[in-house]
């Protein structure tokens, strides 16, 4: 099949996807390097990728000197690549070398200095002070840098509330006992309970090992393949191209973790096709926006705080996978039945037969092309590390891209692919700067929490000030996620909510992962969310449309966002939790159950807001609707059945008042 029948044509000639990211996405505003300033990040890149690679393949180093060198590797890229202030430009100033080599010491400083650091843990030298400082201060300036100010602010005033909270009166929570500058540096830095911990270790290997995977996948050719899928299945149906960009923004959330770069990658070719086709530029920048946002929650490899998550709640990252599943399905149906009834009612259809592919000769052509993410599922099933699954995933993506190679140009030039293999992992290295350092600035957070019992504190502080309510505690923690959300990427949001927000939801009894998955969930849709909604920002770039308006319509579009997360809380069955113990044959119906009557809720309230059903619905019963599809999302039998009869009734009126089609003669 030829390449022109792969994608539809489309005019792409103003969209420059580079200039879009950097706008959007802080982590793309890097330099574009020349001559030498390029070839050494270039080979710091590779020699990151590869040591991690090792790591996977022959296991983790002990604890500090996995970690260290992995986070040194991060930020000395981060004042390679990104500027203090300012566009950034082709060469690397003197002083940002300078502070690349103090981060490369800091990092050493763990490795040259591991036995002494173990025999005399806890009692620190003046040395072990001035490197501590010297490595807190390079996070945060290298966190300003690549994530923005916000992660930056919150890990100086974390630390100063560690030095000095004990100087607020006792009867306020916050109060908490003294603790030394020396031990609080020091034990941020040199222990594995702060910048060293939780984050960083699951940066060092399963997340970055996922980064490496997800880099290969695209390589090969694999996210062009779901697209054309997602184009050659639904692009002919009523409201084609909206439909094709839901289901190629979930194929490709198997790929990126970022709503920003999901947004501009399939984007690019979605939106103008909606626009041609006749939706209006707010409207289909909003529609690959708000799927794009569901990348991050879409088995089985979700964003960079999934990984996280599995360390917080102590379980294998299968678990967490698989219990996203009904979650994932309910958001995107949202988000698809939505796109759908807007196309009836303003009457938009699809893509041209000849201008779409062809799903069965994508498949026969192409059939193995599944084959890395059918590896990972299968191997996480299995209950397999993840770090196995990821090693495995590659090898795949490494066979299905050379056999690839071979159909295109039937022949295969080792040295030109080895070429193309390293390019992959100094791409690798580049996509994994972001989260090494945002985990290792969150670290700071969690070592300052965990130091002073400020988490067990704000949870009873929210629980309190909610009264023990447990709907009014999801709100505040919501609003806080939300708002967080607004400036601070996914990754260091949810560290930051698991350890303060979430023990709040598990102390009224919620099961651990429904209230972990529930601030997952809320700091994700914050990238949809006005005034600061960027993945929205990034499709009102492509779609040449107001970004506010563009936000908002995000927001209407991924409603199911903001109610699926409460549904995870009031009914764990959603997430596979057993709560009571149920026999697996009742427990599987009342999964089954509670799968179909959420999916016609979704339905009811993506009517209730298009305000269209079967015709235009009058105010009332968009009213109706929406309280049907509420009623259906609660867990309970009862509003489940006043929410069908509702559901019912509006449809029965609405075909009374239909006009039948006359028939053919």
């Amino acid at each position: 099949m030829s390449e022109e029948k792969k994608i539809p044509p489309v005019d792409t000639a103003e969209i420059n996807a580079d200039d879009l990211m950097a706008k959007y996405d802080k982590e793309s505003a890097y330099r574009r390097l020349e001559g030498f300033h390029a070839k050494l990040v270039f080979f710091i890149c590779v020699i990151w990728s590869a040591v991690q690679l090792y790591t996977g393949l022959f296991g983790t180093f002990p604890s500090t000197l996995q970690r260290a060198p992995h986070l040194a590797a991060g930020m000395t890229l981060v004042y390679l690549l990104y500027p203090a202030f300012g566009k950034p430009g082709k060469s690397i100033p003197f002083y940002d070398y300078l502070l690349a080599l103090a981060c490369v010491a800091c990092g050493g400083y763990h490795i040259v200095f591991y036995e002494d650091l173990l025999l005399r843990a806890g009692s620190f030298t003046n040395v072990d002070i001035v490197v501590s400082c010297i490595a807190i201060v390079l996070l945060l300036e290298a966190a300003r840098r690549v994530a923005g100010p916000i992660v930056a602010s919150l890990g100086t005033i974390f630390l100063v509330y560690a030095v000095f909270g004990h100087y607020l009166p006792r009867s306020i929570f916050l109060f908490h006992a003294r603790f030394t500058f020396k031990r609080v540096v020091c034990t941020e830095w040199l222990g594995t309970e702060g910048i060293l911990g939780s984050p960083i270790y699951v940066s060092s290997t399963f997340i970055f090992l996922f980064l490496v995977f997800a880099t290969f996948l695209k390589a090969s050719g694999v996210g062009d393949w779901m697209t054309g899928l997602a184009m050659g299945a639904c692009g002919g149906s009523v409201g084609g191209p909206a439909k094709a960009a839901v289901v190629a923004s979930a194929l490709q959330g198997t790929v990126s973790g970022s709503s920003v770069a999901n947004t501009v990658s399939t984007g690019s070719i979605t939106i103008p096709l909606m626009k041609k086709t006749g939706y209006k530029p707010e409207f289909a920048g909003a529609v690959e926006a708000a799927a794009s946002t569901g990348g991050q929650i879409m088995p089985p490899i979700m964003g960079a705080a999934a990984f996280i998550m599995t360390e917080y709640i102590g379980c294998a990252y299968g678990t967490i996978a698989l219990a996203a599943c009904v979650p994932a399905l309910l958001y995107f149906t949202g988000i698809f039945t939505n796109v759908h009834f807007e196309a009836l009612k303003h009457g938009l259809t699809g893509i041209p037969k000849d201008q779409r592919p062809v799903v069965t000769e994508l498949l026969k052509r192409g059939w193995y092309m599944i084959a890395p993410i059918v590896v990972i599922i299968v191997l996480l099933v299995q209950g397999r590390s993840a770090m196995t699954a990821a090693i495995w995933g590659i090898f795949a993506c490494i066979v299905v891209w050379i056999v690839e190679i071979i159909r295109e140009e039937h022949k295969f030039d080792v040295v030109r692919f080895a070429k193309m293999f390293i390019k992959c992992l100094e791409d690798s290295a580049r996509s994994a700067i972001s989260v090494s350092v945002t985990c290792g600035c969150a670290g700071i957070i969690v070592g300052v929490v965990t130091m002073t019992g400020l988490g067990l504190k704000m949870a009873g502080g929210i629980v309190a000030l909610a009264h023990g309510s447990l709907l009014l505690t999801m709100v505040l923690t919501m609003l806080c996620s939300i708002v967080l959300g607004m400036g601070v990427p996914t990754t260091a949001n949810y560290i930051i909510q698991a350890t303060i927000s979430a023990p709040a939801l598990v102390a009224l009894d919620v099961p651990p992962l429904a209230a972990h998955l529930f601030v997952f969930y809320f700091g994700i849709v914050a990238d949809i969310t006005p005034p600061v909604a960027l993945a929205a920002f990034a499709g009102s770039g492509i779609a040449g449309s107001d970004p506010m308006k563009t936000g908002f319509n995000a927001t209407r579009l991924g409603i199911a966002a903001y109610l699926v997360p409460y549904m995870l809380v009031l009914n764990p069955v959603m997430v596979l939790v057993n709560v009571n113990n149920d026999p697996t044959p009742i427990f599987v119906m009342l999964v089954l159950k509670s799968i179909v009557t959420a999916v016609i809720g979704m339905m009811g309230i993506a009517t209730g807001f298009t305000g269209y059903f079967r015709t235009n619905c009058k105010p009332w019963e968009r009213i109706v609707l929406i309280v049907s599809g509420l009623l259906l999302v609660d867990a309970g039998g009862v509003t489940d059945v006043i929410g069908i009869a509702l559901f019912l009734g509006i449809y029965i009126l609405q075909r009374m008042r239909t006009p039948k089609a006359p028939k053919p003669a």
